[in-house]
């Protein structure tokens, strides 16, 4: 599993189950989308299923950075 760089994510991966369980989900995303590539040509299935992929990372991301967004503003306003 990729490490990330940013400090607070690795934080919360390493503490907040519901952070940790959107990584993991987008990181196996990740690896299909890798498999999906090495394919010399896409049917026309593995294309609609790359673009689900991508959407379904996309959406796992902007969950990911939301939490990150709440956990930023309530340290900084403390």
């Amino acid at each position: 599993m990729a490490q990330p760089n940013d400090p607070l994510k690795k934080e919360l991966i390493d503490t907040d189950p519901n952070f940790r369980a959107l990584f993991e989900e987008h990181q196996k995303l990740e690896q299909l989308l890798e498999q999906l590539s090495h394919k010399s040509l896409l049917s026309e299935e593995d294309e609609l299923e790359e673009k689900q992929i991508k959407r379904q990372k996309l959406l796992l991301k902007d969950r990911m950075e939301m939490i990150l967004r709440t956990h930023r503003e309530s340290h900084v306003s403390a």
